[in-house]
């Protein structure tokens, strides 16, 4: 048995409008879309963001960390900041020789940009 690929993720959210708007700002392209959820990509990877039936319980994001590669992360934390958008930190070299920051989104996902080394 052999892993081939990681092709994305689902996330519900509390509010879908507010957590579509998070994931356009930082640069996600919006696909297809439905009443109660909308698919975002980056290449060929998706994020779905499905809006939580009122009756679900627990702490969403709660150790999961979804990591996003980008050219500078030192641009893209300064794009976030210009943005509006408040990041846990800066960008620190992590022992892997990576530079990342964390950005929570509003459902308090944990998403990483990192540059590699």
């Amino acid at each position: 048995m052999k892993v081939n690929s990681i092709s994305g993720i689902t996330c519900h959210v509390e509010d879908i409008a507010r957590a579509a708007e998070f994931y356009e700002t930082i640069g996600f392209r919006r696909g297809k879309e439905e009443s109660d959820r909308i698919t975002f990509y980056v290449n060929w990877f998706f994020v779905t963001l499905v809006a939580q039936d009122q009756t679900e319980a627990g702490a969403k994001g709660a150790g999961v960390f979804l990591y996003i590669k980008v050219d500078d992360v030192e641009e893209f934390h300064a794009a976030v900041l210009s943005k509006g958008l408040k990041p846990a930190g800066e960008p620190e070299r992590q022992p892997s020789g990576n530079r990342e920051f964390v950005l929570r989104d509003p459902d308090g996902y944990n998403l990483v940009f990192f540059q590699k080394k």
